[in-house]
């Protein structure tokens, strides 16, 4: 007979939690601030221009929302994919997957300018625009994922625990592929315009979200004192971050090379990866080796323990994370930066600084707002955590328990 698996809520008395919590409040509070600053003075306060209208705020903004699908990796392993290791975490994947959502778009919406135009996108949907559509993917996906919690949580909903797990499952790939869209339909920028574009982002999204939910476990063990992860899930969250790091790595460098053989897109390929400045840099090192390369041998490289592995697994993690925030700013910020050909075969120039390369350099609210989006997404992971049971007590009966039933339904299936 096998232990069953309580959950239980991180401890509200614990010093180290208001801490946390705390540092998150300012955070979005100083975000907030710095919003209300560029919505009274206006966006000539930041470094965007009628050139790059997409600064560091929707760099950010972007990597916690391809992010927060990714989170959700470990509730589909566990429930799709029926893995029993991964199934006693589901509740703290959905909860990361909302908390980093609501994060990139608490930012999306402060950024714009005129926010209080969204009452137009809840109000009318123009379902030719893509932008119209991620309003309802995004609606969507909180409502799938909370429905899918509830399952987790309720037992008398146990008997759609199954079909919540697969619409959740679906609705997160739509999801990072209508996010993709927004650029890869861009026939005007030739760095964004390409079919490729949703694929990679369904890549990205999963290595970004799995990196986040690892530095949210590892969080957990080091505040709570409890064994996050168990030496088992710790060793399957390595393998599975080297693979889906690899096959990020792998969808970005198809997506250039493509781009590269397009006799019309060489000129911005080599903009990006040789001649722009700061971009190549932060794509070759900063993604390419700090971000993909340096985590892939470090989750591989044998630890000698399970503290040494947490730790490398924390900091390959970190490095993933970075990497992805380096990539999202050369592909959304350079994107921009290299001019449009508005008349193909010729040479462009005006007093606008049409034809000529952007210059950016993000001002201190659009860097205060970026920031405060993931103080937004911590505050309401933690709160979470503080409001509802979602950690397991006992990783050795949760590992038993979630064994067991996998036995049970192998044994059913035969």
């Amino acid at each position: 007979m096998t232990t069953p698996i309580t959950y239980h809520t991180i401890d509200g008395r614990n010093a180290g939690t208001w801490v946390v919590l705390i540092g998150f409040i300012l955070l979005s509070a100083l975000g907030g601030l710095a919003a209300l600053y560029m919505e009274h003075n206006g966006h000539w306060v930041t470094g965007m221009t009628n050139h790059v209208v997409w600064g560091l705020p929707h760099v950010f903004a972007l990597f916690l929302i391809v992010s927060s699908t990714g989170a959700l990796n470990v509730a589909s392993i566990g429930s799709v994919f029926e893995k029993a290791p991964y199934r006693p975490f589901g509740r703290l994947s959905g909860l990361t997957a909302l908390a980093l959502q609501a994060g990139g778009l608490a930012i999306l919406v402060l950024d714009l300018g005129r926010s209080d135009r969204m009452v137009t996108f809840v109000t009318y949907y123009n379902f030719s625009s893509i932008f119209s559509m991620n309003v309802i993917l995004y609606s969507g996906f909180f409502g799938f994922v909370i429905f899918y919690l509830w399952t987790m949580m309720d037992q008398r909903m146990g008997h759609m625990y199954r079909p919540a797990a697969l619409f959740a499952f679906i609705w997160r790939l739509i999801l990072t592929t209508g996010s993709g869209s927004i650029f890869g339909f861009m026939i005007s920028r030739s760095a964004y315009h390409s079919t490729l574009v949703a694929p990679m982002f369904i890549a990205l999204s999963m290595s970004f979200g799995v990196a986040m939910y690892c530095l949210v476990m590892l969080w957990l063990n080091a505040s709570t004192g409890r064994r996050y992860p168990s030496p088992e899930l710790l060793r399957r969250l390595r393998i599975l971050l080297a693979i889906l790091v690899g096959v990020s790595l792998y969808m970005v460098l198809v997506h250039h090379v493509t781009n590269l053989y397009v006799a019309e897109r060489r000129d911005v390929e080599r903009f990006l990866l040789v001649d722009s400045g700061i971009y190549a840099p932060l794509l070759w090192i900063g993604f390419g080796l700090l971000g993909s390369l340096i985590p892939i041998f470090l989750v591989l490289s044998p630890a000698g323990s399970i503290g040494s592995a947490k730790a490398t697994l924390g900091l390959a993690s970190a490095l993933v994370v970075l990497g992805g925030n380096c990539f999202m700013y050369v592909f959304i910020v350079g994107g921009e930066a290299f001019p449009l050909e508005l008349f193909p075969g010729k040479i462009l120039s005006s007093a606008a600084g049409d034809g000529a390369i952007a210059s950016y350099v993000p001002s201190l609210p659009e860097i205060v707002l970026a920031i405060g989006g993931y103080g937004v997404a911590g505050l309401l992971l933690v709160v979470g955590l503080w409001a509802f049971p979602m950690l397991p007590s006992s990783f050795a009966a949760a590992e038993q328990k979630a064994e067991a039933e996998a036995k049970v339904r192998a044994t059913a299936a035969h």
